[in-house]
């Protein structure tokens, strides 16, 4: 039996705003932006190299849902990495090593939580 995570979605109570944080200013990829009707709109995109979306909108999610944190996206330069997210003007933390496996942090407008993370191999 086979079992993908292949999509998280996340609160946004502002989905254009969400939405030019994660394109413009972390690098996703918009795979796509569709309002089915009723209201609902959803917008899925994927960062660069990854087999997970995520989703945020209107209509699937709840504004007041809580933050999801603690989101690992998986690098293999997090120097590089994380020079390039500061000169997006996201704010990440400092580097942190946990004995051979590296983490930076940053959050989206809504308290949503990333940690970048490289692992030595």
């Amino acid at each position: 039996m086979d079992m993908r995570l292949e999509l998280v979605p996340l609160r946004s109570t502002d989905v254009d705003r969400s939405k030019a944080f994660y394109v413009e200013q972390v690098g996703f990829l918009v795979d796509h932006d569709v309002e089915p009707g009723n209201g609902m709109r959803v917008v899925q995109l994927t960062p660069p190299g990854s087999a997970c979306s995520i989703a945020i909108g209107v209509g699937f999610v709840e504004a007041d849902a809580p933050a999801v944190n603690g989101l690992h996206l998986v690098v293999d330069d997090l120097d590089a990495v994380r020079e390039e997210l500061l000169g997006t003007g996201v704010e990440v933390s400092g580097i942190s090593d946990m004995g051979g496996v590296r983490y930076a942090y940053f959050s989206d407008p809504d308290g949503n939580s990333w940690a970048l993370q490289q692992i030595s191999r």
